[in-house]
């Protein structure tokens, strides 16, 4: 099934647009490899993947179970290896609103970010740092 098309516009940039939303986003290769780094590379794009299919999953299973996770915030961080160029690791650090989770639903939640499609669809040569910062 067909999820997006794009088209390249020159100087490494490349215009994606989701088909059922309509949204587009631009890509820009990232300064340390020849391009502006003025939008999200696509190593960025990956990154950002896993970050945000953690949280997904985590709202599903938070839903399900009634631990309210509003307000979460997500910081993303990735490092570039070489030879060959790829990613080596991603680190995702998850602040928590403040709330009295359970060591239970505090499980629950790691659970589920691990274990989100994309966590599953990576390389397992790729780290994947977690971390929660509860308040």
């Amino acid at each position: 099934m067909e999820i997006a098309n794009g088209t390249y516009l020159g100087d490494l940039r490349i215009e994606i647009t989701h088909l059922k939303s309509g949204v587009s986003i631009i890509t820009d290769a990232p300064a340390d490899n020849q391009g502006k780094g003025e939008a999200f590379s696509p190593t960025d794009l990956m990154a950002t993947a896993l970050g945000t299919c953690m949280l997904t999953i985590m709202g599903i299973v938070a839903r399900r179970n009634n631990i309210p996770i509003e307000g979460t915030k997500i910081a993303i961080s990735k490092v570039m290896g070489t030879d060959p160029r790829r990613v080596t690791e991603v680190n995702i650090a998850f602040d928590m609103p403040p709330g009295n989770f359970s060591e239970k639903e505090q499980d629950l939640l790691r659970n589920a970010a691990v274990t989100c499609p994309v966590a599953k669809s990576l390389h397992p040569d790729i780290h994947q740092g977690v971390t929660f910062k509860y308040q």
